[in-house]
């Protein structure tokens, strides 16, 4: 395992190690969820409210160590490995920091996660415009179409694309935390803009290309 890996499963018994440490502290009902006002609209109970966020990070964990592995194109993952497990440990840190958001506001500290949520996406949307500049053709990571898959040019050509336009998201979504009332539209507008400009993109691109129009 590389040290990445290593650190990222450090940060998951961490979580575990939060919640074991702090259970007699907390209510026996745990609030787990927010509507956009900043107002809780979820509970589960003690032990749940604890655990299911580790576990659930565990699992998604487990899946980002595993992908490079089991992808039939991995020597191409290799090229951008650093990039991708860049990506799991920024992931990882955010994950971490709403789980202990959550448990400080069970406890009485009430942080404003309308804040905190668009910053913490906006930097994982600004990332991942880094990886999409770097990624290379493989079956689980990337903006992956019939068309990029079929083609390492319309693969490139719709990654340098998709770079700017998820940087471009982080950035809007991160002004989130100065217009809350919009905090949720400005995150979720402009990645589902991306995925479907690039989706369609990479079609056209791929017909460009079948053509031999350059």
């Amino acid at each position: 395992m590389s040290r990445g890996e290593v650190l990222i499963l450090v940060l998951v018994l961490l979580s575990f190690g939060i919640g074991v440490c702090l259970y007699p502290f907390m209510p026996e009902k745990v609030a787990v969820h927010w509507n956009v006002k900043g107002e809780v609209d979820g509970y589960l109970s003690k032990f749940w409210g604890l655990f299911l966020f580790p576990l659930i990070f565990a699992g998604i964990v487990l899946l980002f160590i595993v992908i490079p592995r089991i992808d039939p194109l991995k020597k191409n993952i290799e090229l951008f490995k650093r990039y991708y497990d860049g990506f799991v440990l920024l992931f990882s840190l955010f994950f971490l920091l709403v789980y202990v958001q959550v448990i400080l506001w069970n406890i009485g500290v009430k942080v404003n996660l309308t804040v905190t949520l668009p910053i913490g996406i906006g930097l994982l949307f600004l990332y991942i415009g880094f990886l999409c500049d770097n990624c290379r053709r493989n079956w689980f990571i990337g903006i992956r179409t019939p068309w990029t898959l079929s083609s390492d040019r319309v693969w490139e050509k719709t990654h340098r694309l998709g770079g700017k336009l998820f940087k471009a998201s982080g950035v809007i979504a991160m002004l989130g935390a100065l217009i809350q009332e919009y905090a949720l539209i400005l995150i979720l507008a402009p990645v589902i803009f991306t995925a479907i400009y690039t989706i369609i993109y990479s079609y056209f691109e791929y017909q460009r290309e079948v053509k031999g129009v350059n």
